[in-house]
């Protein structure tokens, strides 16, 4: 079973959104054209409450992207985003969500920022997907959506880390900043991760 992962296209991380990914809405119909590949789909959504501490306007003399400790773990501070219940939180109106089979929120601690859409960032708190897919029997796990170089990323190392095949549709993301991009794929190749276009999915 093969199982597509839609990761985060919500309107704050597309044209317009308070923490926006450059070109981000291209790759809207890409993500479209390809779900009906798949035996399974699913989608996260980060789902932060107001006073998550991943946000800069929640820490006294903290300047947005900045890095601070949380709680013993790294964390860039990001403008306020995907607030549970805003616009901003919404899947995108153009992304298909009727093939969409299951949403795992995100981010939903206020102590600690979740970029994988298995763990929260400090491997304690699961999503409840890895259980999700377990029980349909999927083995591989294509992933797309935003953005590359964090809430895909690190969805991708879990996915490889629990055992499935992992892909990233590499055409169907978008990066926040491409040096890190890169750093990141380096990681994701060393894992084994394959990275495919759209076309070679169609």
């Amino acid at each position: 079973m093969k199982a597509l992962l839609i990761i985060d296209i919500q309107n704050d991380f597309l044209e317009g959104g308070s923490l926006e990914v450059k070109n981000a809405n291209a790759i809207i119909p890409l993500v479209n054209n390809i779900q009906n590949k798949f035996d399974v789909v699913v989608a996260t959504q980060d789902w932060h409450p107001a006073t998550h501490k991943s946000f800069a306007s929640n820490h006294v003399n903290k300047q947005t992207f900045e890095v601070i400790d949380l709680n013993g773990l790294p964390q860039v501070l990001w403008p306020n985003h995907c607030v549970q219940g805003s616009f901003g939180a919404e899947f995108h109106t153009d992304l298909n969500t009727q093939n969409i089979h299951a949403i795992f929120r995100k981010g939903t601690d206020i102590e600690v920022d979740s970029y994988s859409g298995f763990y929260d960032n400090d491997q304690r708190k699961s999503t409840g997907l890895h259980g999700f897919l377990t029980e349909l029997q999927v083995t591989e796990v294509y992933i797309c959506g935003l953005a590359a170089d964090y809430c895909v990323f690190y969805t991708a190392k879990d996915a490889a880390t629990l055992g499935y095949k992992t892909v990233v549709i590499e055409d169907a993301t978008k990066y926040i900043d491409k040096t890190n991009y890169e750093k990141a794929k380096q990681e994701m190749l060393t894992l084994g991760i394959e990275f495919v276009n759209t076309g070679d999915v169609l």
